[in-house]
């Protein structure tokens, strides 16, 4: 087996080395967001799925690649140690399950191989301006109208908006009963007449975000995934999935750029920063931290790939990996000094000739500290996945 292995995670490598081009990687390299733009990871996602490797936690009966739990995580891991761009996780790792699980035969059909190819490119319509972690209290209006939902409203934070073709959303159908019971999600075309879209721009300058406007926008009733009303059921599953990922490669590969740009860096007094005590403890501390993580998303990452739900174990991992991600984050802002209060936006971003200020670790240090703040609060703040473990797992 373990030989099997090592020849596995070789093919993966020379065909990285083989395909992941200079200019994708410096996307990578420069990359500050959880999301990498459209373009590029577009390019990557149809690189991998000419291979036919794009989607390794999917069944093969939908066009996943059958491998183990332990091949996922080689693949993985080796992208994350050469710097492969992130693929956009809306349609591939959130709403693609849920369509597998709840859809017809006729959405399976559809929609399943436009999200492998990147044809279809998502958005997801959860957040509104009063309703966020407290997702029950959602108030866009789907009325029916025949074969039709007529939305008004609108929703907010909505990553990547202003790329997408395709939202999967949550309106509100009724009022009856509980908040949970009136809900219902639907997929829709965000080129239907009365979608407004609107940027909201990070601290770190950068346009991840949007509000989107909903006037009298109609959206067929064939566009619904599972029954009227009963919307809160899909978006629960949804949102295991968005925050069941696995968090340990990417933190790994973070954590070995800390680690080189500290063992280069001089610490003032004739020696190099990795051998500063402070330094040397939090690389100590996060390096096991991740070692943890790492061995739970194995038990939770083969529950998915077996179609089952991850449960509490979802929550626990968000904690884990957005909080550590912070960490190493912060590292990287103690590392800059007094570079990393540089702004350098033009400097960042893929294919720019304007020289970085100041060590390379502070070209995206201060960016990726501002952008991760919002990993705790997206898919559902961490203070409700502390809530939701105490009830599921303790029993509070």
């Amino acid at each position: 087996m373990a030989q099997a292995l090592d020849v596995f995670r070789a093919e993966i490598r020379d065909w990285l080395s083989a395909n992941l081009t200079d200019e994708l990687r410096e996307v990578s390299r420069k990359s500050t967001s959880v999301f990498v733009d459209k373009p590029h990871t577009l390019k990557w996602q149809r690189i991998l799925h000419e291979k036919g490797w794009v989607a390794p936690t999917w069944p093969a009966q939908y066009g996943g690649t059958g491998w183990s739990e332990a091949e996922r995580h080689i693949f993985a891991s080796e992208c994350a140690l050469v710097g492969a761009p992130s693929l956009a996780p809306m349609g591939l790792r959130m709403v693609a399950p849920v369509i597998m699980h709840y859809g017809t035969p006729e959405q399976k059909a559809w929609y399943l191989p436009r999200i492998l190819s990147g044809e279809d490119y998502w958005c997801q319509g959860y957040s509104e301006p009063g309703a966020g972690s407290d997702l029950a209290s959602l108030s866009l209006r789907a009325e029916r109208d025949g074969d039709h939902y007529v939305l008004n409203g609108s929703k907010i934070w909505t990553t990547h908006a202003h790329f997408a073709n395709k939202m999967f959303c949550l309106v509100r159908t009724s009022r009856d009963g509980r908040p949970q019971q009136g809900i219902t999600f639907l997929l829709l075309d965000m080129d239907t007449p009365g979608i407004v879209v609107r940027p909201i721009l990070s601290i770190a300058d950068d346009h991840d975000f949007n509000q989107v406007f909903f006037d009298n926008v109609r959206v067929p009733v064939s566009g619904r995934l599972g029954e009227e009303d009963q919307g809160w059921g899909v978006a629960k599953y949804l949102l295991e999935f968005e925050r069941a990922v696995a968090h340990s490669a990417g933190l790994k590969a973070a954590l070995s750029d800390i680690v080189r740009h500290a063992t280069a860096l001089e610490d003032g007094v004739g020696g190099k920063l990795i051998h500063n005590p402070s330094i040397a403890r939090k690389v100590s501390l996060l390096s096991a931290q991740i070692t943890a993580i790492e061995a739970s998303e194995d038990v939770v990452m083969a529950q998915v790939a077996r179609g089952l739900n991850p449960g509490p174990a979802a929550s626990m991992l968000k904690i884990q990996g957005t909080e550590t991600a912070q960490k190493v984050q912060e590292l990287g802002v103690e590392l800059s000094g007094d570079y990393a209060a540089v702004s350098q936006f033009a400097a960042r971003q893929p294919g720019s000739n304007e020289e970085p200020i100041g060590p390379a670790v502070a070209l995206t240090a201060l960016a990726r500290y501002f952008n991760g703040r919002a990993s705790t609060i997206y898919g559902g703040s961490n203070e409700i996945q502390r809530g939701i473990i105490s009830k599921m797992v303790l029993g509070l």
